[in-house]
């Protein structure tokens, strides 16, 4: 079965990109290595620091173009991975190893299977 586990952080893990660079990337790297090594690993991406994006909503037909994430919250979207494991208990063990778990989170969701969309 196929989970992503979507990773979130929180400003001081975004800040520790900036501050403790090799710490920061020599623990995500490690981590997706092991998930590279288990061949479990189907696809995802890391994502930029949050003042990059661009949010779009369309009302009445008419786009609103806003700079920033939309949501402002605590925590911040800073990548996704697809893996595919046996069960649940399986990805929640692989989110548990995410280094932003101890101060942000890491949401388990299943993936709709492309046969069903």
């Amino acid at each position: 079965m196929q989970y992503a586990l979507i990773y979130y952080q929180t400003a001081a893990d975004l800040a520790r990109e900036q501050s403790e660079p090799e710490a920061y990337w020599g623990a995500w790297s490690a981590y997706m290595g092991a998930m590279g090594a288990a061949g479990i690993m189907r696809g995802g991406a890391g994502l930029e620091q949050p003042p990059t994006a661009t949010t779009l909503r369309i009302k009445n037909g008419e786009w609103q173009v806003e700079d920033g994430p939309f949501a402002d919250t605590k925590e911040k979207l800073g990548g996704f991975v697809v893996i595919e494991v046996d069960d649940l208990d399986a990805a929640l063990a692989w989110a548990a190893r995410a280094p932003c778990v101890v101060d942000g989170s890491v949401e388990v969701r299943p993936t709709i299977p492309p046969d069903k969309v």
